[in-house]
C-alpha cells in the first residue's frame, strides 16, 4: 500500500499528480492551517509567454484551517474561466480541453477552499485516468499531533497494516524516517523531474498548473507526463 498526503491545493502542478499516479491512496490534508502565499489558493498559468498567478479570493481569517477558509467572492470560478479562456484559446489542445475544464469549474462547490479544491483535483485526476482511493484528514481518527508524527497517524488510519508514505521532496526538511519506521511504515520521496512539453511558440516553463499541459498537449499526453 502506497499513500500520498498533501494539502488540497488549487489546480496544482504536474508533480502533485505524479504522486497521485504512483499511490494507492491519496489523503487531502484539509485540517492544517491555511498558509498565506502558499499554493493552497493560487497557482501559476501561462499567458503570452509569461507565468501569471491565478488566485482564489478568500476571506482573510489567518490562523484557521484550510477546511474553514471561506471565499470572499463566490463568482471566482466564472472569472477564472474567463482568464483561462483568454490565456489558452490559441493553445493546440484548447478545443479538446476547454469543454472539460469549463464543466468542472461551472460545478465547483464553494462552501470552503478545501471542498472546492478537492473537487477540482479529483475531477482533473479522473480526466487523466487517475483513480486512487481518496480520503480527507479531517474525517480520520488521529490524535491531534503535528508534523511527521501527525502524518504517521494519518498513515495508520488509512493503512493499519503497514505501507509506504510517498512524500514530495519538500518534506525532507522536517520529516524523519525514524518517525515512520517506528510506526511501521517506510518513507520514500517521489523522484519527479518536471518534463518539457510543446507549448507552441511559448517557452518551456516548469511549475505551472496541470491545466497548462492539458491545454497545450491534451489529456493522453498529460497522463504520460505524470507517469501514469
Amino acid at each position: 500500500m502506497i499513500i500520498a498526503i498533501h494539502q488540497p491545493n488549487y489546480a496544482p502542478w504536474l508533480g502533485y499528480f505524479y504522486k497521485m499516479a504512483h499511490c494507492d491512496t491519496f489523503v487531502f490534508l484539509d485540517d492544517v492551517q491555511y498558509s498565506r502565499g502558499s499554493y493552497t489558493n493560487r497557482v501559476r498559468i501561462g499567458r503570452a509567454g509569461n507565468a501569471v498567478w491565478l488566485t482564489q479570493p478568500i476571506k482573510r481569517d489567518f490562523g484557521g484551517a484550510i477546511l474553514d477558509t471561506a471565499f470572499s467572492k463566490e463568482d471566482w470560478p466564472s472569472r477564472h474561466l474567463d482568464s483561462l479562456s483568454g490565456s489558452y484559446r490559441r493553445a493546440a489542445a484548447f478545443n479538446e480541453t476547454w469543454p472539460v475544464v469549463r464543466a468542472i469549474w461551472q460545478k465547483v462547490p464553494c462552501q470552503s477552499l478545501a471542498i472546492a479544491n478537492r473537487y477540482i483535483v479529483e475531477a482533473l485526476a479522473a480526466t487523466i485516468g487517475l483513480k486512487p482511493q481518496f480520503h480527507v484528514a479531517s474525517m480520520l481518527p488521529t490524535e491531534g499531533a503535528t508534523g511527521d508524527v501527525r502524518l504517521a497517524q494519518v498513515m495508520r488510519a488509512v493503512a493499519p497494516g503497514g505501507g509506504t508514505y510517498l512524500s514530495g521532496e519538500g518534506g525532507s526538511g522536517y520529516q524523519s524516517p525514524e518517525t515512520f519506521t517506528a510506526a511501521g511504515y517506510e518513507l520514500r520521496y517521489a523522484e519527479f523531474q518536471h518534463p518539457e512539453y510543446s507549448r507552441g511558440d511559448e517557452p518551456s516553463m516548469a511549475g505551472l498548473s496541470i491545466l497548462d499541459a492539458l491545454f497545450h498537449v491534451g489529456v493522453d499526453a498529460t497522463r504520460r507526463l505524470v507517469g501514469a
